[in-house]
């Protein structure tokens, strides 16, 4: 869902995250350090309010449904059914959905892939009319543990084939993130890092400050949530501001997005997983990254090879 020129992943892709893709629910990345053509998930418009029919999931909510139908199943692309209601909270506007999901062949009725049994739940679906308003009105009638049946047929959209699945997608939990870093502001922060000044709507400008970066990681909180502790298996919903240390320009900004991004800690760059283990939520973290914490002599989208980075990161969630 979220788009940024950096982004600090590695994923390989599998067939639910392309799934995902297809019908604009998720956003998975396909290669290493992926590029925003690469991240990208726009949001769905074809075959508004088509319903799914014929589907059904059984199961206990909250648990990996089974998904049946007559085979083979016509599918209508990017039509929806709710297969399971819930029976956790009700969903909200501006509720992070976090949910596992199973894609079953249309033709045959066989699985072809699962996230039930892989990582951790994909958190990127948010409860939102704006970017997914042909499922909306499903969410809002649902709840933790229910499910959404959803067709994907990217042949013609009228017949069961190779090309036809159906994905149901389990909502194991939800969360609201913080807008932006809240707490208690550090003291005694060393007066030879960078300077970091906060605008109005909480992004982030850098003066360099002389700073001399080393070949050591560095992680100094400038805000220090009360939160939970971010574990390093976890995912991370975070603002982020991304600055070369050889000249403070800009290379990045989720600010100027317009939106949070979402992080696996199991999928960034060291840098990122070492020096944001560990702290807080709604915590604000300087981290000035190492080339050999980051992306080594491997040069990027506007990151020269063997750069030392320096970002600025609020956490906003961890799940």
């Amino acid at each position: 869902m979220n788009t940024h020129s950096f982004h600090p992943l590695t994923k390989a892709a599998t067939l639910c995250c392309a799934l995902g893709l297809a019908i604009g629910l998720a956003g998975c990345g396909g290669s290493t350090n992926p590029t925003p053509s690469e991240q990208e998930s726009s949001p769905s418009s074809a075959s508004s309010g088509a319903k799914l029919e014929g589907v059904s999931a059984d199961g206990k909510p909250g648990q990996k449904p089974k998904i049946s139908f007559k085979t083979p199943l016509t599918v209508t692309d990017k039509a929806s059914a709710v297969l399971q209601e819930g029976d956790g909270d009700a969903l909200q506007d501006g509720d992070h959905l976090c949910v596992r999901s199973v894609a079953v062949n249309a033709k045959d009725g066989k699985e072809l892939d699962s996230t039930w049994e892989k990582g951790a739940p994909d958190c990127q679906i948010v409860v939102d009319h704006k970017t997914y308003g042909q499922y909306y009105d499903a969410f809002k009638s649902m709840k933790v543990n229910g499910t959404l049946g959803v067709g994907i047929n990217d042949a013609s959209g009228k017949a069961a084939g190779d090309n036809a699945y159906v994905m149901a997608l389990t909502v194991v939990s939800k969360f609201k993130p913080l807008a932006r870093a809240t707490g208690e502001k550090a003291r005694n922060i060393p007066a030879d890092l960078p300077k970091v000044t906060l605008a109005s709507n909480g992004k982030p400008s850098l003066d360099l400050n002389n700073y001399k970066p080393t070949d050591k990681l560095v992680a100094q909180p400038l805000i220090t949530g009360n939160g939970p502790k971010v574990k390093a298996d976890q995912s991370i919903t975070a603002h982020y501001t991304g600055w070369l240390a050889s000249d403070g320009k800009q290379f990045d900004s989720s600010w100027d997005k317009g939106e949070p991004a979402d992080f696996s800690l199991d999928g960034v760059v060291k840098g990122w997983k070492q020096g944001l283990a560990g702290q807080t939520v709604g915590s604000q973290v300087l981290l000035v990254v190492p080339p050999s914490l980051g992306y080594g002599s491997s040069a990027q989208k506007g990151i020269p090879a063997n750069s030392t980075l320096i970002f600025v990161v609020d956490i906003l969630a961890a799940h």
